[in-house]
């Protein structure tokens, strides 16, 4: 007998208004207390095979297991992918010098347990007590230089790097995942989302939309907002709540 499952969500996907395909990916899976967003690496070859790949194989993991087992079978389908993408598709390819990567950022819920998991600078956010927190922090130079050269958010912005990535799945021969484990709260809402949503909204929009009991509005305020504006990159969100 299948139990309900205690989450509802809702997820969409955007090219934008400037980029020609998509690279986002996600995975809405409310019944296996599972969601992901990867955003594959804009530019380089097969950034959208990879973030696709990155969704399609952890969808495919065994749910029986428990929380703690289920975490670490994540961990480790992760890590696989960062060994494949990093040789075997590349090297297929035929672009041996390109890189094949992507983001991903990963939520697991089950009972009062969430787990948070990611590379690179897709987030997840918490809404919590009317108050919205930013659970996941970016791997991407922007933040190592606000973090190690006390550079003001402002100027690490202005650099003319600062979206580079620092760790990413596929990117680098060793990936080192991000863990956050927390324990859930009555009315606690969760939102996954690729740099291209966050990007273009303010935290206080952010908080808006979150503030919305259903979660398919919560995603309409969402992308109605950074649809007004530029929408230079793919957008992706997850918006998840009991």
């Amino acid at each position: 007998m299948r139990v309900a499952s205690p989450w509802r969500s809702a997820a969409r996907t955007e090219t934008g208004k400037v980029r020609a395909r998509n690279e986002d990916a996600f995975l809405d899976c409310p019944q296996h207390g599972l969601w992901v967003v990867a955003d594959g690496m804009g530019g380089h070859q097969g950034g959208d095979i990879a973030s696709q790949l990155i969704v399609a194989s952890l969808a495919e993991l065994p749910t029986q297991d428990d929380f703690d087992e289920r975490l670490k079978s994540l961990r480790q389908c992760l890590h696989w992918l960062n060994r494949r993408l990093g040789r075997e598709l590349t090297i297929t390819a035929g672009h041996h010098d390109s890189i094949m990567g992507s983001t991903v950022v990963v939520l697991l819920l089950e009972g009062n347990r969430a787990a948070c998991i990611w590379a690179g600078d897709s987030r997840c956010y918490l809404w919590r007590g009317q108050r919205l927190y930013q659970l996941s922090k970016d791997h991407s130079l922007q933040q190592q230089l606000i973090d190690e050269q006390h550079m003001s958010v402002e100027d690490a912005h202005a650099h003319p790097a600062a979206h580079a990535l620092t760790r990413a799945v596929g990117a680098a021969d060793q990936l080192t995942l991000e863990v956050l484990e927390l324990e859930v709260y009555p009315d606690d809402a969760f939102l996954l989302c690729s740099d291209g949503l966050y990007n273009g909204l303010s935290t206080d929009a952010l908080g808006k939309a979150l503030s919305l009991t259903a979660p398919h509005f919560a995603l309409e305020r969402l992308f109605d907002g950074a649809l007004r504006g530029s929408a230079r990159d793919n957008l992706t969100a997850v918006v998840i709540r009991q």
